[in-house]
């Protein structure tokens, strides 16, 4: 499993897509060790997420067309965020931080 690919590491608002070593285009074509093994490690960065950014939420979605390739993104919504503001829009008053420290703490939660 990787945990953020080059698409999200830094160039982007921060997603952790969580993917399979293996190529598939969609969820029900993984096979059940690669289901449970993508359930683990979507809960393991949400717990860190949770314990390292103290957010209000810890989202898990499924999403995006543009190329069929299977991963699931984990993301937060911080505390604060106005109500008014959808799941995917940007919010400029977010947190930010080193996405790299980031990363190198939530290794410790796998």
């Amino acid at each position: 499993m990787r945990l953020i690919c080059d698409k999200h590491s830094g160039l982007g608002p921060l997603v952790g897509p969580v993917e399979t070593r293996r190529h598939v285009e969609t969820l029900d074509l993984l096979t059940v060790a690669e289901a449970e093994a993508v359930a683990r490690a979507v809960r393991s960065v949400a717990v860190g997420l949770r314990a390292e950014l103290d957010p209000e939420f810890v989202f898990s979605a499924v999403v995006g067309r543009a190329v069929a390739h299977f991963h699931q993104h984990v993301f937060v919504r911080h505390r604060g965020t106005p109500d008014e503001l959808a799941w995917h829009e940007d919010w400029p008053d977010a947190p930010t931080g080193d996405v790299a420290a980031l990363c190198a703490r939530l290794r410790t939660y796998f």
